[in-house]
């Protein structure tokens, strides 16, 4: 998991937030072990009780499980990631129309904005699909080796 820390919010909540992608995502699924607070500690440069505080609110939630002598655990519910994703989603999508509509934007000029966004995403992801398969191509004249 890559966070970089933000000082506008409470560390704990950034793992939080991170743990909870990697469920949304799937990258960390039903059962999958999570590093001990003390790895994650060091690899994150944090204090770990500051892992801890994130891992006790994730438990708390329902999210993880601790095993006592064995580490901590991404729930066994296969309805988890499902559910993360959903209120992350609907969170995501709650504050970005709070912020379109402090800037004064009509519903129908959010959705022609993001609209025109997803547009020119399709786009790009178009050109560098192309571009990803214009070397894809091998001719075998020189045995494979590039």
């Amino acid at each position: 998991m890559d966070i970089v820390f933000d000082e506008s919010q409470p560390i704990y909540t950034q793992i939080m937030k991170g743990v909870l992608r990697d469920i949304a995502t799937g990258a960390l699924l039903p059962g999958d072990k999570l590093f001990s607070v003390r790895d994650f500690a060091k690899q994150a440069k944090t204090n770990p009780n500051t892992v801890q505080r994130a891992y006790t609110e994730l438990e708390r939630i329902g999210v993880v499980e601790t095993q006592r002598g064995q580490g901590t655990f991404v729930s066994d519910n296969p309805e988890i990631a499902r559910e993360v994703r959903s209120e992350m989603t609907s969170s995501t999508v709650q504050s970005f129309v709070e912020e379109m509509r402090r800037l004064r934007y009509s519903d129908s000029d959010i959705l022609a904005l993001v609209s025109r966004q997803l547009a020119a995403n399709d786009a790009v992801d178009a050109d560098r699909a192309g571009e990803d398969n214009s070397g894809a191509r091998d001719d075998d004249s020189d045995g494979g080796v590039h």
